[in-house]
């Protein structure tokens, strides 16, 4: 695994603005950087990247398995009790997963290490699945060697588990669409679906009604499928999530994956497999045995998103630290990933899972130890 410079393509942006890639740049802030990409061998892809991805989805599972049948463990994520039911029963009822992201540290050499599972709203699908893929093609012969080739099974995967997932029927898509990038995203998994044969109609989480007991469109039309880009934990906590239109519609992601996107559930996969070679140690961070880990610690909030409320800890000192409105939980306390940067960068993999199989890889990359949403996108290879 290398980092390598790289001359960006003359035309890139146009070719961005082509494919509806309109979040590149934010604020005049560099998203998407083609500078750089990192190169991988196929025996790091396969060997590593993808068995690590599959070997941690049927971990995960597991621990779902385990967690909707004894309430301990929800009271233990700070599920809310009224949600307990609904999460049961979307998991005892087999409600399909679209998709998730892993995310590890990575060497190149020793096994990969999950730093978190972004398993309810993940985001920089588009770029991962669309726009690195063009990346590749556009240099491949060129700058690139002519058998170069791309983690990347994204796209069809997508489409594929779009028709399992959806079932034939019309699939509605809800995201807070004053974000650019969630509306970008919406829109392109909006496209798969319709690559699937569903029907699909995108609006914004605040254009949906209850009638009758039933979630509503603006058209007054029942809401079957819905897959939304807004948090697990907000819904609970909305007056709706009390609602009985809450067992009317299936959603994606399901109920039952807001126990892998708390990140309680990084302690829980190591109780259940202490030792394993993709996991770091964790410890909910009022368990004494959180010492054990020693000085050397990301201590993360239960509930926290794009890498707010985040403390990392060597040597007993605080060498950084993130703001934000998270915590009030409480926080797992992780061992550090001991990751040398690449030319001054930390690189954070993301690995994407599809229903139960590895798909593909985008890159997030930042100066800091904390990725957060305007850490960098760098495509990837392998040579």
């Amino acid at each position: 695994m290398q980092r390598r410079a790289i001359a960006p393509r003359a035309k890139w942006k146009e070719r961005a603005r082509e494919t509806g890639f309109t979040y590149h740049t934010p604020d005049g802030e560099t998203y998407w950087d083609e500078s750089a990409f990192y190169a991988f061998s196929l025996a790091q892809i396969e060997d590593h990247i993808e068995a690590a991805t599959e070997d941690i989805g049927a971990l995960c599972a597991e621990l779902v398995n385990r967690c909707v049948r004894d309430e301990e463990y929800l009271q233990r994520l700070r599920l809310p009790r009224h949600a307990w039911d609904l999460i049961a029963a979307s998991w005892t009822n087999a409600h399909p997963s679209l998709y998730g992201r892993f995310d590890f540290a990575y060497d190149g050499a020793n096994p990969p290490k999950l730093l978190e599972f972004n398993a309810d709203t993940p985001t920089a699908l588009f770029e991962a699945a669309v726009f690195q893929w063009q990346w590749l093609e556009d240099l491949r012969g060129r700058a690139l060697p002519p058998d170069a080739d791309q983690f990347n099974s994204i796209h069809e995967k997508l489409i594929a588990r779009w028709a399992t997932v959806g079932a034939g029927r019309m699939v509605h898509l809800a995201c807070m669409m004053r974000s650019t990038e969630d509306a970008g995203n919406l829109a392109y998994l909006a496209d798969c679906a319709a690559q699937a044969g569903l029907k699909s109609q995108c609006l914004d989480v605040a254009e949906i009604g209850v009638r009758d007991n039933r979630f509503v469109d603006l058209r007054d039309r029942d809401i079957a499928v819905l897959f939304k880009l807004y948090p697990w934990e907000f819904m609970f906590a909305e007056t709706f999530g009390r609602s009985p239109a809450m067992r009317s519609t299936r959603f994606v992601e399901p109920p039952w994956k807001c126990i892998l996107s708390n990140k309680g559930a990084l302690a829980l996969l190591w109780d259940l497999a202490p030792g394993h070679p993709n996991l770091l140690p964790a410890f909910f961070a009022d368990d004494r045995r959180a010492a054990s880990i020693g000085g050397h610690f990301a201590e993360k909030p239960i509930w926290s998103r794009e890498g707010a409320n985040i403390r990392i800890v060597e040597n007993d000192r605080d060498i950084e630290r993130t703001g934000g409105t998270y915590g009030a939980e409480g926080f797992v306390r992780q061992a550090l990933a001991d990751i040398p940067p690449h030319d001054g960068n930390y690189p954070v993999l993301g690995s994407w899972l599809i229903g139960d199989q590895a798909a593909g890889l985008g890159i997030r990359e930042d100066r800091s130890r904390i990725t957060g949403d305007r850490s960098r996108f760098v495509p990837h290879a392998i040579i």
